[in-house]
């Protein structure tokens, strides 16, 4: 499968490119990016071409990647299933419900295949632990803490545009999501949603088991005190998801994996575009609880 990259900041640089690259099953063609000079820069580091115009990367590949900002991604993302490429995107797959609807029904008519990267599930331990949860019934409630230090330290995160105006909900609460739903099954409803300090935020969701979760998200914690933890107490005990033992490259091409099975088998992956539709429907609904807090 020959597959683009389009998007050329820090998280393309340190995470996609390398995975494309380093993916035995993959043929990584090509970079496109909203600056020219800095797909140029990055398609030199692995000898592949830099594309000028997003379309001629399209007609040379059979799918891509995209690392590009939720507000971007979306648009692209259409554009390339139209285009009949199946899609390696990221979280969260837009700032919107109108946005991530798009994108879904777009993969949807086009018959493409789609993989959100979503990092735990991906993962080695989390991604077992996550599947042994899930088969375990009785849970009663959950506790997710996502705790980033994006903007307390020298992050090549801080600076963007999209996490200073929308802040942890809509960055790091994908992940905790991606954990919650397969488990405790899908959110009723957002019950509480409230403000900490700086951007974070504490919210109650009920799921559709019964059971109900707490997550304390911030891209704003001090650095000693930043870290993922899951915590699910039920009938079976108190089980906490495992950390990893790798970064976001092996996870990143256990994603394209998937997504190279999706396309061969036609069988949808867990984390397709229509999932990221519905964490996107939670963050939307978590953020206009938010908002009434506010007022």
């Amino acid at each position: 499968m020959r597959i683009g990259l389009l998007g050329t900041g820090p998280w393309a640089s340190a995470a996609y490119a390398p995975a494309l690259a380093g993916h035995t099953g993959l043929e990584f063609a090509g970079v496109w990016g909203r600056r020219p000079e800095a797909a140029t820069r990055l398609a030199e580091q692995y000898d592949v071409a830099a594309y000028a115009d997003v379309d001629a990367l399209l007609a040379d590949v059979d799918a891509v990647a995209i690392a590009l900002p939720p507000s971007v991604q979306p648009e692209l993302a259409v554009r390339a299933a139209r285009a009949g490429r199946h899609l390696l995107l990221d979280k969260p797959l837009a700032l919107s419900v109108a946005g991530a609807r798009d994108v879904a029904e777009a993969a949807e008519r086009a018959g493409v295949a789609s993989v959100v990267f979503f990092t735990a599930r991906f993962q080695k331990e989390p991604e077992a632990w996550i599947e042994e949860q899930a088969a375990e019934a009785g849970w009663f409630t959950a506790r997710a803490q996502w705790l980033g230090a994006v903007f307390t330290t020298d992050s090549p995160f801080a600076a963007s545009p999209w996490r200073r105006e929308k802040g942890a909900l809509w960055d790091v609460g994908p992940h905790a999501l991606s954990v919650l739903l397969p488990v405790l099954g899908d959110v009723r409803q957002v019950v509480a949603a409230v403000h900490g300090p700086a951007d974070t935020v504490h919210l109650v969701l009920d799921h559709a088991t019964g059971a109900s979760s707490t997550l304390t998200l911030s891209l704003t914690a001090p650095p000693a005190a930043a870290g993922a933890d899951v915590e699910l107490r039920g009938e079976a005990g108190v089980s906490l998801m495992p950390g990893s033992s790798e970064g976001a490259v092996p996870a990143l091409s256990r994603a394209a994996d998937a997504l190279v099975t999706a396309a061969r088998t036609g069988r949808p992956h867990a984390c397709d575009a229509s999932f990221g539709l519905r964490v996107t429907e939670i963050l939307s609904a978590a953020e206009a609880r938010l908002g009434e807090d506010a007022g």
